[in-house]
């Protein structure tokens, strides 16, 4: 049987009086892409921010059931939330490099993690670089800012920076929405690659994306785990008729 890297549990979050997860049970693997689609609205984007309880930033969030790390309660009292955000690192729909150069910005989680010495920083910089396979196109350039980079340079900066703290997990909320196509192909390449390392869990409303590079698929819809499976198996044989509507077009 594959490992299980995370897996919720009869999982429910409340805005206020909205309803916006119900009853969510599911199990995502070790060491595999996972790709959360649906329409607009559906919860995805909500339930990838549970998984490193980014929900919690936002006011008036109530969440009952469990999100399991390696089988222990992510919600359970006394869980230090850094740890975890550290664990299981997040990666933005808008590429969020910070004003500083490109080296700083890889460094900048390594250092608040309390490493000092110049000789481990500067391998970590270029490993996260190399690992984002932006190295080669910025090694030249590492003391200069981070906002003259083009935006998929932008996107694979985040992720070195995400990277740069040896995270377990990687989540990505629609990260080639913002992009060209020719980056869109880069970032693709590089969820493939990451996958060998990482858990990666990608929330993406391009479904030609999700069967290019995904090896699971969850289906959304008004809040609900609608389907889970093989990408092959729910978009070759849907065993929902939503999801089957879905992935033809028939809405959304």
């Amino acid at each position: 049987m594959d490992d299980i890297k995370i897996r919720t549990d009869h999982l429910n979050l409340y805005y206020g009086r909205t309803h916006a997860l119900k009853n969510v049970s599911v199990k995502i693997r070790a060491q595999a892409v996972t790709a959360l689609i649906g329409p607009s609205g559906c919860g995805k984007s909500t339930f990838l921010k549970t998984l490193n309880r980014m929900n919690d930033l936002s006011g008036n969030v109530r969440i009952e059931g469990g999100v399991y790390l390696d089988g222990k309660d992510i919600y359970a009292p006394g869980v230090d939330v850094a740890k975890l955000r550290r664990k299981v690192g997040m990666v933005f729909q808008e590429p969020n490099p910070f004003p500083m150069s490109i080296y700083d910005n890889v460094a900048y989680g390594p250092r608040v993690h309390g490493i000092k010495d110049h000789g481990t920083l500067e391998k970590i910089v270029e490993e996260s670089l190399r690992g984002a396979s932006i190295w080669d196109e910025v090694k030249g350039r590492l003391r200069k800012s981070a906002l003259g980079l083009s935006g998929g340079q932008k996107q694979r900066l985040c992720i070195a920076r995400a990277m740069a703290v040896e995270p377990e997990v990687l989540l990505m909320d629609e990260p080639t929405s913002a992009l060209d196509p020719a980056s869109t192909v880069k970032v693709e390449e590089l969820m493939k690659e990451l996958k060998k390392k990482y858990t990666v869990v990608v929330v993406t409303h391009n479904m030609q994306q999700a069967a290019r590079v995904s090896d699971d698929t969850f289906f959304f819809l008004m809040g609900e785990a609608v389907e889970t499976g093989s990408t092959y198996s729910l978009f070759s044989k849907p065993r929902d008729r939503r999801t089957f509507d879905y992935i033809n077009g028939r809405f959304g």
